[in-house]
């Protein structure tokens, strides 16, 4: 009896020597992007757990002031980090539903400039959109239409209303009600060339099969970073612009 419990101790600390090494291993060799423990840094490309370490910096409706702060300090500073000129925005109350807390205004760095500027947004989606535009974003204009990207043309953040424009109360409020989404109406590249949602998505408009081909690419890679995509396939609502956001629920449509 007494052998085979010390049998069994062996095991176990055999076990846990492998575990401890495998995990050294992991911590050393694998990528950071895909381990949860590692800080999140803008210049990796998109990993494993790219997602759930910007989920980090989310608020809920009901999140202390204390929290606020110190959570969008936190995601601030990871702005920073990156190169980016980003400032606090005022907390925002319009009533009901459409409350703005912990959201940034994005000044500069080194950034794709959103036109119109000076949007809004909730800190963890301009994290987002920093990745989107580093590892998706300028690469896709580069290797599909040999161009840089001057700009993000947009409708916008900050919306006080319900999906849709509902003024029916059982439908949910819009992602927009908190700032927490981006309406992407296309890009317009440094050799003055644009290409737009509208025109461009079927492959039918000036850019050609190219801007479809590179539109379907923002989709495509805006599915890995921001948790709902919407496209001109998804409904009449979204025939004009990307709808990308940071909700909790998630959706590429």
């Amino acid at each position: 009896m007494q052998r085979d419990f010390a049998d069994f101790w062996n095991l176990m600390w055999e076990a846990a020597l492998g575990v401890c090494a495998a995990f050294a291993l992991l911590n050393a060799f694998a990528p950071a992007q895909d381990l949860p423990w590692k800080p999140l840094d803008l210049s990796h490309p998109i990993g494993q757990a790219t997602a759930a370490k910007v989920d980090d910096f989310e608020l809920t409706r009901v999140s202390a002031p204390e929290e606020v702060a110190a959570v969008t300090d936190a995601c601030i500073q990871i702005l920073r980090d990156a190169g980016v000129t980003v400032e606090r925005a005022p907390d925002r109350d319009d009533g009901g539903f459409c409350v703005v807390r912990g959201a940034v205004r994005i000044t500069g760095g080194d950034i794709t400039p959103l036109a119109p500027g000076g949007l809004v947004m909730q800190c963890p989606l301009a994290v987002r959109y920093v990745i989107w535009d580093r590892q998706v974003l300028r690469p896709a204009a580069q290797e599909i239409l040999g161009s840089k990207v001057a700009r993000v043309d947009n409708y916008g953040s900050y919306a006080c209303r319900r999906i849709y424009n509902s003024d029916k109360p059982q439908d949910r409020p819009s992602e927009h009600a908190r700032a927490n989404a981006l309406d992407v109406a296309g890009v317009t590249l440094e050799d003055g060339r644009t290409v737009s949602v509208a025109n461009d998505w079927t492959g039918q408009g000036q850019a050609g099969e190219p801007g479809a081909r590179f539109l379907h690419r923002l989709k495509d890679g805006g599915c890995r970073v921001f948790s709902t995509v919407l496209t001109p396939d998804y409904n009449e609502a979204h025939k004009d612009h990307l709808h990308l956001d940071g909700a909790p629920r998630g959706l590429c449509g």
